[in-house]
Parts: structure tokens; sequence; C-alpha cells
């Protein structure tokens, strides 16, 4: 597909000429008799690189341009002028413009500068995503059948366009998901861009995911880009989907099915095109029966399920974690990395881990900073070590639970463990021995990620 060029010139007759050489030169182009014009064709038709000239009615070139560097950063932008004052070429320099060329514009000045400025944004785009793709905190670290599991689901799963929703507590590396996910794609080469549902205000999600227009509110003083803008042809991530409200849920739904949107305070439809992946810690078909999620945006968003293991299910992948943290540390401070002696690592593994893999980085870069020595020993682990001699469904263990919510959890599942393991793997009679309805103990089991072995009869 052929770049697409925005020339913006109030003069009918440059637009005629400057639009005519690129046309013969199998560009797609779009043109604009003015500043306010051109930001609108920018938004909706987000063209490759943008011919402008100075002398505009209404706002001047300078000021589209400010506001393009402001809300399109990589843009390249050609400034056109009959004004080719070195004042002026400066100001535009300054104020990120890729060249500056005088009126009246000759044919091979037009199409050097164009070609030149369009290599230019493909080798910043280019370098980006090597640099993404080079970023070891993309790699899905262990050996663990869990995570091999998991890294196959992704293999298969990351070609495709299907959505994507990933589950997990909090701390597993659900956001590490979705970017391997993204990486792994199809879509590598556009933007992978994230929303955290959670962390921004009720009153500003709708702005944030899709946008407003100059005067939408008290304080838009401007047009501005949306995360769906942002994401088009690449992934777009919802963090913590189940703190979403059911109002902006509702627009989120209307999107995925009509592939288009409209900003805050505007009344024109843009199409769009993303993949969307999405994360939670909750429980969405509880949240579902609560009546705070909607069903039928969990059926859009569970094309294919991923589910990320707690490391309390991943222990013998811990040492290796914990190595790659160390290198991680070292590599930022330029430092040479410390280790930890065997018994040190025993107590790691040991140790339940209720924030999972987030709770054990900050953990090892905390001891790797204060540890004078090279060498991390059993004695450097305060309380850590106590780990080493509490079974996993003692008291002393639930005892090192943070929360009485965890500590259930932890007594449940080894209880549950305990009395399949006493009836020979047989769910049926597990079930009836313990009181429970025995699809009700078979879906605790497989929730837990206990092996089910006979139902009975």
């Amino acid at each position: 597909m052929p770049p697409t060029l925005l020339v913006v010139d109030d003069e009918p007759q440059i637009l005629q000429v400057v639009s005519g050489i690129l046309l013969d030169e199998g560009f797609e182009v779009l043109t604009a008799p003015d500043g306010e014009t051109a930001l609108k064709l920018v938004a909706d038709a987000s063209p490759d690189l943008v011919l402008l000239d100075i002398a505009l009615p209404g706002m001047d070139g300078l000021e589209v341009l400010r506001e393009l560097k402001r809300l399109y950063p990589t843009l390249p932008v050609i400034i056109i002028s009959a004004y080719g004052s070195v004042e002026n070429a400066v100001k535009a320099t300054r104020l990120g413009a890729y060249d500056f060329i005088e009126k009246p514009p000759h044919a091979d000045n037009i199409l050097l500068t164009t070609r030149n400025a369009l290599e230019m944004a493909r080798l910043f785009e280019e370098n980006r995503r090597l640099r993404q793709q080079a970023a070891p905190s993309r790699e899905i670290i262990g050996k663990s059948e869990a995570v091999r599991k998991l890294r196959e689901q992704l293999r298969v799963v990351a070609p495709t366009n299907a959505s994507v929703l990933i589950t997990g507590e909090n701390g597993t590396g659900k956001e590490l998901v979705a970017r391997a996910l993204h990486f792994l794609s199809k879509r590598s080469h556009r933007p992978f861009v994230e929303v955290n549902c959670a962390a921004i205000p009720e009153d500003l999600i709708e702005s944030e995911l899709f946008g407003h227009e100059k005067g939408a509110f008290t304080g838009a003083t401007s047009r501005r880009q949306g995360k769906f803008d942002q994401a088009h042809e690449g992934t777009l991530f919802l963090d913590e989907i189940g703190d979403m409200s059911l109002r902006t849920q509702a627009k989120i739904l209307r999107i995925l099915e009509e592939q288009r949107f409209e900003r805050v305070g505007g009344g024109r439809p843009i199409q769009v095109e993303v993949r969307i992946v999405a994360a939670t810690n909750k429980n969405l078909e509880e949240e579902i029966a609560k009546g705070t999620f909607r069903e039928d945006l969990y059926h859009r968003i569970n094309v294919i399920p991923l589910a990320v293991p707690p490391l309390r299910e991943r222990r013998e992948d811990i040492p290796l974690l914990t190595g790659h943290f160390l290198k991680e540390l070292a590599r930022e401070n330029d430092s040479p990395p410390k280790s930890f002696t065997l018994r040190a690592l025993e107590a790691l593994t040991a140790f339940p881990w209720p924030g999972n893999v987030r709770e054990l980085k900050n953990f090892v870069w905390r001891l790797a900073i204060l540890t004078p020595d090279q060498t991390i020993d059993l004695a450097d682990l305060p309380g850590y070590a106590a780990a080493l001699d509490t079974p996993p469904g003692s008291l002393e263990a639930l005892l090192l639970m943070p929360t009485f919510r965890e500590a259930r959890a932890r007594f449940e599942k080894e209880f549950l463990r305990r009395k399949l393991a006493q009836c020979d793997g047989n769910v049926g009679l597990a079930a009836e021995k313990i009181g429970l309805e025995r699809s009700h103990l078979y879906r605790k089991l497989k929730a837990y990620g206990l092996e089910v072995g006979k139902e009975g009869e």
C-alpha cells in the first residue's frame, strides 16, 4: 500500500501542482485548504507525511506544526512556503519540521525531500520496534510445565487476530504475557498500547480511550487522540478490565462489534482496527453474576483464555527467576551480578510468595542492593528461612500468608489434594466423603490445577 501524503495550502493552484507531482509518483494524496481541516484529516486518515504551508487562514502553519508535533510526535512534516526566510526555517526546525522548501516548489526537490522524510520515519519506526523486540522484560522465564504450556499457547494464539483474556493473580506477569503475545503476532511492527482501567478516574476513562474534541469539556483546549486511535492496526491492552464501569463496557462492546467509535464531544464515526487483549485478577463470571460485568462483553473478549499460574504453582522456576533478576539489576547498574547460596535459594523456593513474581523481583533487588557481599546467604533472609521447615498445609505455612483470603485458598487446595489422594483420585468418592456435589468439587480441582483421576459414578 503506497504512503498517504497530506498537502496543506490555501492556494488551489499550489495544491493542484504539488498533488499532481506526488500522484504521478504513485503516492496517495489528501489535500486541505487550512489548518483546522488538516488536523481533522490527520486524525481521521492517519497520513504518513504532511507538506504544510506557513501562510494559512486561521491557524498559521507554525501553529499547525506545533499541534501536529504535540499530538503525533513521529509524523514527518515538511514546510513549503514562499516566506523562505532563515527565521521561519529555524522556527519550523525547532518545532520539529523535517525540512523547509520554498515556493514555487520544484518537482525534484519535493520528491527528494518527501522520500528522505518517509525513509527517516521508516527507520525511526524500525529502530523503535527492534528496541522493543530486544527488551529483556518481554521474556517469560521458567522451565516448569505450567510455563511451557503457556509459551506453547502463545505460539499458537499470537499469529491470529482473536481477542484474548489473560487471567491471573496480582503480580503473576499478565502484562508480560500481553506484550509477548503482541511481539509474536503479525502486528509486532505496529503499536502496543496499554490502558490500566483501574488507574484512570471514571470521568476521564472515555476521553482516555476514545479521545476528545476541542471544547468537549472544561480543560479540553485541543483535540486529543485516544488509545483506540493510537493502537490502530496494533494491539490495545486493557489491563484490569474487571474494574471498568458498565457504561464504558457498553461503549467498548459497541466498538468491538462495529470497529468504529466517536470521540468525546464529536459526532463523526472513526474507523479503527485493533486487536483487544484484556487482563484481570477477578473472576469475571462471578462479576457477571453480581451484575458488575457485562456477559456479552465477556464473551467478546474471552475468545482465547490464557491463565497465568501463580508462583507457588511453579516453584521450580524461582531459582531461574532469581538469577534473571540479579542479572537484570547488575546490567542496569553496570556492575557484576550477585548470587544466592544453595540454602538461600531453597528458602526462597519454599516461601509461598503471595505477591507472586512481582514480590519476588522486588525482594531480590532489595537484597542485592542492601547485602554488602557478592553472595547472599540464608542469614541475609530474615523471616524467610522459616519457610524451609513449613510443609505446604501446615499451620506455620498458613501463618506466613499475609491475608485471610490467601491462607484460606492455600488450606483449601492442600485439603482437597490430600482428600483426593486418600480416595485414589476418585472425584465422586472424594466428593461424597467431604460433603460436596461432585460437579462443584470437580470445578474446584480444575481451578486449583489439581490433577483429576477417576470421576466415579
